[in-house]
């Protein structure tokens, strides 16, 4: 069955008057579930790990198109993944039923210096049987970020989570204002390291580093070696993938 993000791009689809266009990625047929080039797919590399964790992805109008968005990657790997097109003016039905779900305990992860001191956290109640958390990741260009995050009132009850993180941002599909400016798939691992969902966080970060290569590679019209460093970590760090030998 398809995942939470892929029947929102679907969706977008079936509401296009013309075909969505990528720029500057690899040319040719692309995987319906990866959305790389058939050449270079990843499919059998995706991880089988399991998660407490949820995550609730506002995607901006046409993020779920472009194939270098890795809230995919998030989808791949989270069962508990939700995916909605934000809009200024609309609120999707699922999204007010989700938040007001009672097993989850939604965080909105977004940088502490936009929110009134008084929402902003840094760490995350411990999963248990009752309560889980529920990120909720503002997904599009960091304007169009800011704009979901300002415009959102729905949101405004909810604590802010904001991340530290130690390292500089390494996606490199796309340019970014900063290098504290972090993809969706790199958020993601961070708030299930916090929830203590730490194979879970480093599977999704591998297997971001395995996507962005291939990506790469078929940008550049390269093979994959897949006994390189990238896809032995995935395979180490997440033993559970259904791996091709």
């Amino acid at each position: 069955m398809p995942h939470a993000v892929a029947r929102l791009r679907a969706e977008r689809l079936a509401r296009s008057a013309k075909p969505f266009l990528a720029r500057g990625g690899p040319k040719g047929v692309r995987c319906a579930d990866c959305r790389l080039l058939t050449s270079h797919c990843m499919c059998a590399w995706r991880p089988d790990v399991p998660t407490c964790a949820g995550m609730c992805l506002l995607m901006a109008d046409i993020e779920a198109l472009k194939p270098s968005n890795t809230g995919w990657l998030i989808a791949d790997v989270v069962a508990n993944t939700f995916a909605f097109a934000w809009a200024r003016t609309e609120v999707p039905p699922g999204l007010l039923t989700l938040l007001a779900d009672q097993q989850w305990q939604p965080y909105v992860v977004f940088p502490g210096a936009f929110a009134e001191p008084a929402r902003v956290v840094h760490e995350v109640a411990h999963p248990h049987a009752d309560v889980r958390p529920l990120f909720i990741l503002l997904d599009g260009t960091w304007d169009e970020a800011r704009k979901m995050f300002r415009k959102s009132p729905y949101l405004q009850r909810f604590p802010v989570l904001s991340l530290d993180a130690a390292q500089p941002s390494r996606y490199t599909l796309r340019r970014s204002q900063s290098e504290t400016h972090f993809c969706t798939a790199e958020v993601g691992a961070m708030c299930l390291a916090l929830a203590d969902e730490q194979l879970a966080a480093e599977a999704l970060d591998a297997y971001l580093d395995v996507y962005t290569h291939r990506y790469l590679q078929a940008k550049q019209q390269r093979p994959v070696d897949v006994h390189d460093a990238v896809h032995t970590r995935l395979r180490e760090v997440a033993p559970l993938c259904q791996i091709a030998p």
